[in-house]
């Protein structure tokens, strides 16, 4: 009895025909009962997901399927998976399954039935002597599942002939009878691809080709030639050659099978879920950084992190990492990607501009897509920009038709969701791919490079020796930490009271990745959340929900990231004014009396004379700085024309203070336990009192409380600031 349909299909589909659905946890209804009353069913094996939801539902179904006389077994199905995903984790699924049915937990009360004995299917099924007649052994076996008095009654599928061979780097070699094979040029990561060199030997005679083995022509070729050139029976090279090829079939289901929860051990699982529990995980995230041996960045660091687990939702984060030559945007990618499982990332040097079309359908799907330097993807910047927006990439091409030879159109699908993380030495970015990604953008001051400094000399002592014997069972921890992570849906019950800047278009863009931070924080603490179930169009949908601290913190981000990526000078830029700045205020002149030469900015900045031509140019086009005719007429003297005002601190205007929510949240009316109110949330004006407290404009008009108070800096001040949205509560402060 499975949770969803597509349960059953995976069981019916492996050779267990004997089973249905019911319509989620809670659809089990008497038509079902009644069904398996008049099917003369004893006992009923509960296949329901593996997670607080199902295992509820099962106890419940078990008790009334009990009360009704059936005997009721509890399918033990991995932590977090359902059926369907354990079968697709762990092939094939006739015997995976199998194992499991097998292993089913009595459910009733006392001792489970004693199991009857199965006959053996491997002692009914015989070799088959060629590809043919072995795949009509294999279709007869899939019946020949036999019925017993167990619960697991039912045994999977002849299991597949054992092919011995030696495997090495360089060659597989199989000795089959009286024949050696040797197999040279095998990916195992080709999947679908067995295009091989195939050496076949016995005794001084000898035959060797090169051929695509799933090509009929070309197998039939080399089976004629082997049999003519070692005198053997065809039947018995044709034999052996559909060994190998379903051997080698096997070893590259093995390499891309991914490494999954179900393979952890037992103090392994304990230490990811002790860190996934953690009650601030963001600031454990932050410091088995620093453990690592990454240094400052901690915002950096942060939002790639969770860049990278957002990877588990239909619409991950992208980020671009930038700074000059040798300032660390490589080590920063390369620490965040050490986080990932190894089976959840890719990690290019460049891409061509069709490569990404020809991935594998699947292959991106829910990764992490990490290319080493931006301009070794600007082939492939359309490819990715789409990629990321519309969360796939189809392409048609033209190709041979293998039956005809003709020309014919091939359509080529590659699917996401993909998180994208970039690096970059470009002060400009590209306009469409700055819209799409987060901008992070490396220290490069002193201080950082100092603390850079200690690190490398700490490496070199015995603390360091330890750290480093400490940062592969941190990183251990938080790959097993993410595997435990389900891509589970987010909702958000503030959503309809977030509010954002929406004064370009390009916000529209930002919005959704602040949104989609929000959800992401709220993800990466599943496992502190009640994960809740409703029934919808006959599912069982799960998800979890947005707290007041994800948004807390969501918004302690953005302010930094995004203010950043707003700011109408690149952060490069931004820092190399606020450092003249700091070089003029230093002066005892006037501002307006200050004049220096670019040789003098490079002593201030440490920046090389051909960034700082970029810079020094910006800002003088934005007209931050103005340029003056040197004394003696050569060259050129700049004069600072910016205040370097407070306004301009790193600073995302238009969300809404969390305190506000925090208030409305607990305001009467709200929450189930408290009244309704009296009178409206914000009311009438109250009568005036002393003149001095509340005073009168000269029109009669009364001032609002938002007059009197410094509001936000925006034209969205209502929606930034508490002050504005609340007024009479300033009426009774003063």
């Amino acid at each position: 009895m499975c949770e969803a349909i597509i349960d059953a299909l995976t069981f019916w589909s492996a050779g267990y025909t004997n089973v249905t659905a019911a319509f989620g946890v809670e659809g089990f209804t008497d038509d079902h009962l009644a069904l398996i009353k008049a099917s003369g069913v004893e006992r009923v094996i509960i296949a329901f997901d593996r997670d607080a939801a199902g295992d509820a539902g099962a106890a419940k179904l078990a008790e009334r399927l009990m009360a009704e006389g059936f005997g009721c077994y509890r399918l033990k199905l991995p932590h977090g998976l359902d059926a369907n995903e354990y079968a697709l984790k762990v092939t094939p699924a006739s015997k995976s399954l199998g194992a499991l049915i097998r292993a089913g937990e009595w459910l009733g009360n006392g001792k489970a039935p004693e199991r009857a004995a199965s006959p053996d299917l491997a002692a009914v099924v015989k070799p088959a002597p060629s590809l043919a007649a072995k795949e009509a052994v294999e279709a007869a076996s899939e019946k020949l599942h036999p019925v017993s008095s167990l619960p697991a009654a039912v045994e999977p599928a002849a299991p597949a002939l054992e092919i011995a061979c030696e495997v090495s780097e360089a060659e597989i070699v199989f000795a089959l009878g009286a024949v050696r094979y040797r197999v040279r040029g095998f990916d195992a990561k080709a999947a679908g691809v067995l295009k091989v060199n195939v050496l076949a030997s016995s005794g001084e005679w000898f035959h060797v080709d090169t051929l695509d083995l799933y090509h009929a022509k070309a197998r039939a070729n080399y089976i004629a030639r082997v049999a003519a050139e070692l005198r053997v029976k065809e039947e018995t090279v044709k034999a052996d050659l559909g060994r190998v090829l379903l051997k080698l079939e096997l070893l590259q289901a093995q390499a891309d099978a991914p490494a999954s929860s179900q393979d952890m051990s037992e103090a392994d699982r304990r230490a990811a879920l002790e860190l996934l529990n953690a009650p601030d995980l963001l600031g454990r995230i932050v410091a088995d950084f620093a453990a690592c041996g990454v240094v400052g960045e901690e915002t950096n660091k942060l939002v790639g992190y969770l860049a990278a687990v957002s990877r588990k939702l239909d619409t991950p984060l992208a980020v671009v990492i930038q700074s000059s030559s040798a300032a660390g945007k490589s080590s920063l990618m390369d620490a965040v990607l050490a986080f990932v499982p190894e089976e959840e990332r890719i990690k290019y040097s460049a891409m061509t501009g069709q490569s990404l079309f020809y991935m594998g359908e699947t292959n991106l799907k829910h990764k992490v897509l990490a290319i080493c330097e931006e301009e070794g993807a600007s082939r492939a910047a359309y490819a990715l920009k789409l990629l990321q927006s519309d969360g796939e990439l189809t392409i048609a091409s033209t190709g041979k038709d293998a039956e005809t030879g003709n020309l014919v159109t091939q359509e080529y699908r590659v699917e996401g969701p993909v998180s994208i993380m970039l690096t970059t030495t470009a002060i400009e970015i590209d306009e469409e791919l700055l819209n799409r990604c987060l901008i992070l953008t490396v220290d490069e001051g002193r201080e950082q490079t100092e603390a850079i400094h200690r690190l490398q000399r700490q490496k070199r002592t015995l603390e360091g020796l330890k750290l480093k014997a400490q940062k592969e069972q941190l990183l251990n921890v938080h790959r097993n930490a993410q595997r435990l992570l389900k891509p589970l849906a987010v909702v958000n019950p503030f959503a309809d009271q977030l509010t954002f800047l929406s004064d370009r278009t390009r916000t529209r863009r930002d919005h959704e990745k602040y949104l989609t931070l929000i959800d992401t924080i709220a993800l990466l603490h599943q496992h502190q959340r009640e994960i809740k179930t409703i029934a919808h169009a006959g599912e069982t949908l799960a998800y979890i929900e947005v707290t007041l601290s994800d948004i807390e913190a969501a918004n302690r981000i953005v302010h930094e990231v995004l203010g950043r990526s707003l700011d109408e000078l690149p952060p490069v830029t931004r820092r190399v004014l606020d450092q003249i700045v700091e070089a003029v205020k230093a002066s005892p002149l006037p501002r307006e009396s200050v004049r220096f030469s670019r040789r003098e900015v490079r002593s201030w900045t440490g920046q090389s004379d051909t960034q700082l031509k970029l810079h020094l140019s910006r800002l003088a086009e934005l007209e931050y700085l103005l340029i003056h005719r040197a004394a003696r007429g050569q060259g050129f003297e700049y004069e600072l024309i910016y205040d370097g005002g407070s306004d301009d601190a790193l600073h995302l205007s238009g969300l809404i203070d969390v305190e506000k929510l925090k208030y409305d949240a607990q305001r009467s009316g709200v929450n189930a336990e408290r009244s309704a109110p009296g009178r409206g949330a914000v009311g009438p004006w109250s009568v005036g009192g002393r003149a001095a407290e509340n005073p009168v404009n000269a029109d009669g008009t009364r001032p609002r409380s938002n007059d009197r108070v410094n509001g936000a800096k925006t034209h969205i001040c209502e929606q930034n600031n508490s002050e504005c949205v609340v007024p009479y509560l300033h009426e009774a402060r003063a």
